[in-house]
């Protein structure tokens, strides 16, 4: 088992390796919520995340033999990229996998980072696959398995997080109520609670996971961890099927409240975080204050840290992130409508069914009959999302079998 002694191990190994990166009150946010609200930004971290903590601490405490033979790892890039680093450093071989499915953004930082101490394969769909894969392959060449999360050492370097974040509380005279942590595999969120239980026992810990990938809720429902058999990779940091074992029992020990977030709440999240904050982060990294909505009713005059953990966000990933947090603000909708196919049909419904400033995003016809009409896949762009009531009843005037796309999931992800 891990201690919190364990964890300021790992702090003394990690200075002058990891940044101490900073931990600022945000204005915008804690007028939002009627609180004080920190941000600690691990987005500024070398990697541009928490995982060089965990990475470098667990390859530090290798015993020689292990290191000359190098390691393998398998993730979803940013462990990948706190393992490419640690190695090139140390100047250490690894072999790292990761889902074929990684953003392109993610492979170039880890090929950056390494060197010519790092080989990367592609393999599998989900970080699960990609981690079998790895751990097969290490046993295979009698190579050093890195556990992205279920490792005691990965679990102390990370929890140096929260050794950071209440020396910063000590220093500014200020006392935490909560700390909100992203949980995929349950790294951060078992250090973090480890430590921070210990040192200041009455702060609250809430992990929070994306709606799409809840393998810390099922572990908690199943009183074990438990494979999921599908899950939503958008927020691809967290989205882990199975969380570790080690991780379970100390999150189900240290941990106050698990929560969730909608994929497209983190999505809003990370457009306001750059627009208002001009900080870049990644899905995983934004849903720690996309849960302050969750959560905003019990926050009102409290200090709040949110655990910023990480910033490697493909930019051309902008379009989809955009496109889900519209979704998910009732402003966007998609319909499949039976639309007559004759000159100024289209004409007549934008003047009979859309409001003087919505916008038709996307106007497509799925199959062309002879007869009079056939089937449209429509994208409609509200200026206020109040009006959906009144669209949804003009559109049944105009067809009343018209499909709404809204929680149709296979029909959405086939047609979109």
């Amino acid at each position: 088992m891990v201690s919190y002694k364990d964890v300021l191990k790992a702090n003394e190994v990690l200075k002058g390796v990891a940044i101490k990166t900073p931990m600022l009150r945000d204005s915008y946010l804690s007028d939002k919520y009627k609180a004080n609200i920190y941000l600690k930004q691990e987005n500024l971290q070398s990697v541009r995340s928490f995982k060089l903590r965990g990475a470098y601490y667990a390859i530090h405490n290798l015993p020689e033999d292990q290191i000359h033979d190098g390691v393998v790892c398998a993730s979803a890039g940013n462990h990948a990229q706190g393992v490419a680093y640690t190695c090139n450093d140390l100047k250490i071989p690894a072999t790292i996998f990761m889902p074929t499915t990684t953003p392109q953004q993610k492979i170039t930082q880890v090929k950056f980072f390494g060197g010519d101490y790092a080989e990367i394969a592609l393999v599998g769909d989900t970080f699960d696959e990609s981690a079998a894969a790895a751990r097969a392959f290490a046993l295979q060449e009698n190579k050093t398995f890195i556990d992205p999360f279920d490792n005691p050492d990965v679990i102390a370097g990370q929890g140096t997080v929260a050794v950071e974040i209440l020396e910063a509380a000590k220093e500014a005279h200020i006392e935490i109520d909560k700390i909100i942590a992203a949980v995929g595999g349950g790294g951060l969120v078992s250090g973090v609670s480890l430590y921070a239980k210990h040192s200041s026992p009455k702060t609250e810990i809430i992990g929070v996971e994306a709606s799409g990938a809840r393998s810390m809720q099922a572990a908690f429902d199943n009183q074990g961890p438990i494979k999921l058999t599908t899950i939503d990779k958008f927020a691809d940091g967290i989205a882990v099927q199975k969380v570790g074992d080690l991780t379970y029992q100390i999150a189900k020990d240290h941990v106050d409240n698990l929560i969730n977030v909608d994929e497209g709440l983190i999505s809003g999240t990370i457009l306001d975080l750059y627009s208002k904050q001009g900080m870049v982060v990644e899905p995983a990294g934004a849903a720690s204050v996309a849960a302050l909505d969750i959560i905003a009713d019990d926050i009102v005059g409290q200090t709040v840290v949110c655990i910023i953990s990480g910033g490697n966000n493909d930019i051309n990933r902008m379009p989809e992130i955009e496109e889900k947090s519209l979704v998910y603000e009732g402003l966007k909708h998609y319909f499949v409508i039976n639309f007559p196919q004759r000159p100024g049909a289209l004409r007549e419904f934008v003047n009979d069914i859309l409001g003087p400033n919505d916008d038709i995003t996307r106007f497509e016809y799925i199959k062309r009959a002879n007869r009079g009409s056939g089937p449209v896949l429509i994208g409609i762009l509200l200026a206020d999302k109040d009006d959906q009531g009144v669209l949804i009843e003009r559109i049944a005037d105009f067809d009343n079998k018209f499909i709404d796309l809204k929680g149709q999931t296979s029909l959405y992800n086939l047609l979109i």
